[in-house]
């Protein structure tokens, strides 16, 4: 079903899937011979949210082998190895950002739309760091009560705070203890995408009102599509979708996004006060030792930005 302005999901369904999809991604990159991260909680939470496909590819019973095939024009979208080879350097490029915030003595940090990212559990932090995560109160729940079942502890002053995006999210997070005066290490893994254009920059907006100066942000730039054909890129998002089907996948990626004329992040960002710093996908992918993305494999153009307010 097509995104509209006021919609609901859990982790089982529409856009909460995602999130699924993009933890079962982890637990096959964390099973790779020469993997580039290890998050061992991926695949118990995949495996908790109960939906059989992702339950299946989290836990090594189906492989990206198995979903890969051509489609009939011959044209192959990104098959689930390439997905999970993203996924893996999308989530070192995010907790070397926090590794690096914290060196420098940034001690405040914040996950906008965390899913079941298990960063105040899996890594290592200071002392005095808090971090908060937010999310949709039924995320929230869940991840936290599968983790407490699982016998995890975090590893930091994590406090989670339950409101969707789209609310008054700056309201909870000082209700959560946020300081506005001190320098917060924000990220946005995966997100853009699935917000509306106009949304994105009130996004930035908020964040750039909450951040003291010394302030970091790590983000995704989505492509802008100015000139794009969207029917030919969801057709392509459908082909992704489509490719996976016969073995229990039921989204249909082209209606979960939002497609139109986006603001250039690194731009916005330099509007608004941020030194910025962009790396391509592919440039990214070959720093972890991966290997880079076909130009029609899709995701290429996706950079990876840092910014220091």
């Amino acid at each position: 079903m097509a995104r509209t302005d006021n919609d609901t999901w859990d982790l089982a369904s529409s856009v909460g899937a995602t999130a699924t999809m993009v933890a079962a991604a982890r637990a096959v990159a964390s099973r790779s011979d020469d993997a580039v991260i290890d998050d061992p909680f991926a695949e118990p939470l995949v495996r908790a949210v109960g939906v059989d496909f992702f339950t299946r590819l989290a836990s090594g019973e189906l492989t990206p082998a198995d979903l890969e095939r051509d489609t009939e024009d011959g044209r192959s979208p990104v098959g689930m190895g390439r997905f999970a080879d993203g996924m893996a350097d999308r989530t070192r490029f995010f907790d070397e950002f926090f590794a690096d915030a914290a060196a420098a003595g940034v001690r405040q940090a914040v996950i906008l739309a965390s899913g079941l990212d298990a960063r105040g559990y899996r890594l290592s932090w200071p002392e005095d760091m808090a971090l908060f995560e937010i999310d949709q109160p039924e995320v929230i729940a869940f991840k936290t009560t599968t983790l407490a079942g699982l016998g995890a502890h975090p590893t930091t002053d994590l406090r989670t705070v339950a409101v969707d995006l789209r609310h008054d999210w700056p309201a909870a997070l000082a209700a959560a203890g946020f300081d506005t005066t001190r320098p917060t290490a924000w990220i946005a893994e995966g997100l853009f995408g699935y917000l509306p254009p106009e949304a994105q920059d009130r996004l930035l907006d908020q964040i750039g009102e909450l951040s003291a100066a010394g302030s970091r942000l790590a983000a995704e730039g989505v492509p802008a599509h100015h000139d794009a054909d969207h029917d030919a890129m969801r057709q392509q998002m459908k082909d992704a979708s489509d490719q996976w089907r016969s073995h229990g996948f039921d989204l249909d990626f082209s209606e979960l996004v939002f497609l139109g004329d986006r603001a250039d992040l690194t731009e916005y960002l330099r509007e608004g006060g941020w030194r910025v710093e962009a790396l391509p996908t592919n440039d990214l992918l070959i720093k972890y030792g991966l290997a880079p993305l076909d130009d029609g494999e899709g995701f290429a153009d996706v950079v990876y930005v840092t910014a220091l307010k």
